[in-house]
């Protein structure tokens, strides 16, 4: 295996790391991501401000608690004017960038989400990044030319047979009337990443570690596609599904099956790191939710450069539960600005300055 610093690696070799359990040599693994995150990004830890602004949503994922068929949630959307407050707190506590997550909720029209991020840009420095879903390449446009900088779409697995079976498509929904007719049902992931790309937007995309069917050999080419894809942000979490979901309770077994735990998702980050190295990586709360104690801090030792402080308003974070036992839910203090910063002192990182574009 290559030891050095290098943004190439084959199938075989991220395969190898991916099946290796020798925890001497899996050091080697974090030294190398560490040495890469330190050399190409530095020791800044780029601050984003993660603004849950709907849970509604069309689709029907088979893992995510916010999927339209729960209907033991209470749903809700942020206004506009409680957007913008959450956006100017962001600014005072220093962050660079604004986060605006949500379902798959066409709610949320064109119009709107324009005006939301133009008054956002008219108010502060932040950057906004959005995360809302496929939608129309002609509203990913006019949200681009009204100042949205980055779009988050993951791809959640290469495998198209396992991304079928987690994420059915809207033709259903549509023809049951549950969603919109302007919905983009015949608009395909993949091609929205291009279209996000060609727009100008920093694109952001990545893979859950352990969706049921997962194989050891898919993890790798999806390891690969970050480096085809040349992403600007890397978002890598454990598969965790909600208790109201068709997948609930589902765990991989068997040796070549991806199991979704700690050990193997830092695996997959520094191997991100590695492929991707000048990529925003962030140590997700996915990651702090499967280990409440040491997750975050796992992932910004293994190549990490990026925390994502939920700063959704208390009354609607509770309903914002896409996974159970959310760590930004159930200790809430953990996102909290004097904690965040406890952390980066910790491991000798500090908060990063500006809007944190790729490379640092």
């Amino acid at each position: 295996m290559a030891n050095a610093f290098s943004g190439q690696l084959d199938k075989a070799t991220v395969l190898a790391w991916l099946l290796e359990k020798d925890a001497a040599k899996l050091q080697s693994l974090w030294r190398w991501a560490d040495e890469v995150r330190a050399k190409t990004v530095g020791d800044q830890v780029h601050l984003r401000g993660l603004l849950e602004v709907s849970n509604y949503c069309a689709r029907q994922c088979s893992y995510c608690g916010i999927r339209t068929g729960n209907k033991s949630i209470a749903r809700y959307r942020m206004t506009a004017d409680e957007i913008v407050q959450a956006a100017r707190q962001a600014a005072s506590f220093g962050y660079g960038t604004v986060v605006l997550q949500g379902g798959e909720d066409f709610g949320l029209t064109t119009a709107w989400v324009e005006d939301v991020v133009r008054r956002i840009k008219a108010e502060t420095d932040l950057a906004i990044t959005l995360s809302l879903g496929e939608r129309f390449p002609k509203e990913l446009e006019r949200w681009r030319k009204a100042g949205a900088d980055r779009y988050l779409l993951r791809f959640e697995t290469s495998d198209q047979r396992l991304f079928d079976r987690i994420h059915p498509p809207l033709k259903a929904a549509l023809a049951a009337g549950q969603v919109e007719s302007n919905a983009p049902n015949n608009v395909s992931r993949w091609e929205l990443l291009t279209v996000i790309r060609d727009l100008g937007y920093e694109l952001g995309s990545g893979v859950m570690v352990g969706i049921p069917g997962q194989t050891w050999e898919s993890l790798a080419d999806d390891i690969l596609w970050f480096g085809k894809l040349d992403l600007d942000m890397i978002g890598v979490g454990p598969f965790i599904p909600h208790p109201e979901t068709p997948l609930a309770g589902a765990v991989n077994s068997g040796p070549d099956l991806v199991t979704a735990d700690v050990e193997t998702t830092c695996k997959v980050v520094a191997l991100a790191r590695i492929v991707r190295p000048d990529a925003n990586i962030p140590a997700t709360t996915a990651l702090g939710t499967v280990d409440r104690v040491n997750g975050r801090e796992l992932g910004l030792r293994r190549g990490a450069n990026v925390i994502m402080p939920n700063i959704t308003p208390l009354k609607y974070r509770q309903a914002y539960e896409i996974y159970p036992d959310k760590a930004a839910l159930n200790a809430p203090t953990e996102d909290e600005p004097d904690t965040v910063m406890e952390l980066l002192n910790q491991i000798d990182r500090v908060p990063g300055v500006g809007q944190g574009k790729r490379g640092g």
